[in-house]
């Protein structure tokens, strides 16, 4: 969920067609999952400098896609920390969830 700052970012037509034109230019597949021969269709279209108040309305920094990466859920919850999964299963060293 986007904080409440970069809410009006997420909205704007500048981002939709950033956003647009790099997931056509990866070719919809999680770049993380790629990097490890997996192929996987992406999600999310993932800011790799953490954006906030002061750099949003940059766009060498929010618009760059030097600073973005295009991530399956499972991998954008595992670099934010979070898990996806439910009880009983986890990630395996390959990113794969599996029963535990």
């Amino acid at each position: 969920m986007a904080k409440e700052f970069a809410k009006p970012f997420y909205h704007s037509r500048a981002w939709q067609k950033c956003r647009t034109g790099y997931v056509a230019s990866v070719q919809g597949f999680c770049e993380t999952c790629l990097s490890k021969g997996r192929v996987r269709p992406g999600k999310i279209c993932h800011h790799t400098i953490w954006l906030t108040p002061e750099n949003i309305t940059d766009p060498n920094i929010s618009l760059n896609w030097n600073y973005l990466r295009y991530d399956c859920q499972d991998c954008h919850n595992r670099e934010h920390g979070r898990s996806a999964t439910a009880e009983g299963t986890m990630f395996d060293s390959n990113g794969d969830l599996v029963e535990i």
